[in-house]
């Protein structure tokens, strides 16, 4: 099984989101209106699938076709550490992320989907198989929603078997006190026996950020995620010693030495390798064992479940994998057979590989042109 062709595409995608009128352009966010879709074909007509979000899709496609497959072409698909060494070795010696580490996700998916395929097993069961289903956390609190509609969304949420929320901070104009009235209204909204998750995305400094953990310690939050800008270990590690909340973070990373530095400088309570940004299953799967060591868990954060959930069933501190409503809305659209969370929980299908079949229709009426 040695790879033949690796062909990537430019997706576009806008969502319906529940008690919002009209469609919301793109996938989460307003800049999130492109992703990468990419198919890796063998020799014996073996073919995968792999896919990474919207920053720099332009260059993720150049950088699999003409950098990427000139690299790997011939490989056999099976010999995962040495296509990432020539991937490595070739083309990012300096251990550089971004756009190649976006790039190598997209392979390395698609590598063990083929592989998966051949042997008739799912990713999860050839990461180790620690478990047949995971829980599932909804991401709901778009900054769209006023106080009363986030408060009745929660409540949707809630009624439709959720047992875990999360809710966008950072970006309303009222800054952490507007925040911390929402999570608040959320709290009240669905009760204490219910998970509950913010996300910043990088947003806060350090100040605003000790600002609003201290005005919602007592709100029981399950993890506050990627609260500072950059991501910045060492003052992760600070706001860690300030407040009782734990903090995730580590979803966009794209290899294992970063994600390292926040263990070395012992910042996070919860680590977030996400496949389709940090070199897919085979650098994860490096991530979930480094934080393993330290008894800590993964998380999924940055959205994409369907691959994530792979992960999180594989691997044995795998734990929650995030239901982020604009990327299940894409999965849906071009997946014919994708899972949908029963009781707050994701089974694993029983099929090989991804255990995901390609509506081709859906995936050339989203496919946009790329010159």
């Amino acid at each position: 099984m040695r790879i033949a062709d690796i062909k990537a595409s430019l997706h576009g995608f806008s969502i319906e989101i529940p008690l919002l009128e009209g469609r919301v352009q793109g996938y989460g966010r307003e800049e999130q209106k492109h992703f990468v879709f990419c198919r890796v074909e063998t020799d014996e007509g073996h073919v995968g699938y792999g896919l990474t979000g919207h920053f720099l899709a332009r260059s993720v496609i150049v950088a699999l076709e003409e950098h990427v497959l000139p690299c790997v072409k011939g490989m056999d698909v099976r010999d995962l550490e040495k296509i990432h060494q020539c991937v490595w070795q070739k083309l990012n010696p300096r251990a550089m992320t971004g756009t190649i580490s976006m790039a190598l996700s997209c392979l390395d998916i698609a590598l063990w989907d083929i592989i998966g395929k051949a042997q008739g097993r799912s990713v999860a069961a050839l990461l180790g198989n620690a478990r047949k289903k995971v829980p599932a956390y909804v991401t709901f609190g778009f900054p769209q929603y006023d106080v009363d509609t986030l408060k009745e969304a929660a409540e949707l949420h809630v009624a439709n078997g959720f047992k875990a929320l999360k809710s966008v901070v950072a970006v309303d104009p009222g800054g952490w006190r507007e925040d911390a009235r929402r999570v608040k209204a959320i709290r009240d909204a669905v009760g204490l026996d219910i998970d509950l998750m913010i996300d910043a995305n990088y947003l806060f400094n350090p100040v605003e950020a000790k600002y609003l953990c201290r005005e919602i310690e007592d709100c029981r939050i399950t993890w506050f995620e990627e609260p500072l800008m950059q991501n910045d270990a060492r003052a992760l590690a600070d706001l860690r010693r300030a407040t009782k909340i734990p903090l995730a973070a580590g979803q966009m990373e794209g290899h294992r030495w970063r994600l390292r530095e926040f263990i070395d400088h012992q910042a996070l309570d919860i680590l977030q390798p996400n496949v389709t940004y940090c070199g897919g299953y085979t650098e994860a799967r490096k991530a979930a064992h480094l934080a393993q060591i330290y008894n800590m868990p993964i998380a999924n954060g940055g959205g994409w479940p369907l691959f994530n959930m792979h992960l999180m069933a594989g691997m044995m501190n795998g734990w929650i994998v995030e239901w982020h409503l604009g990327m299940v809305a894409v999965g849906e659209t071009l997946f014919t057979d994708a899972p949908k969370p029963e009781d707050g929980f994701i089974t694993i299908p029983d099929r090989p590989g991804l255990g995901l079949t390609l509506d081709e229709d859906a995936f050339r009426a989203t496919r946009i042109r790329v010159d």
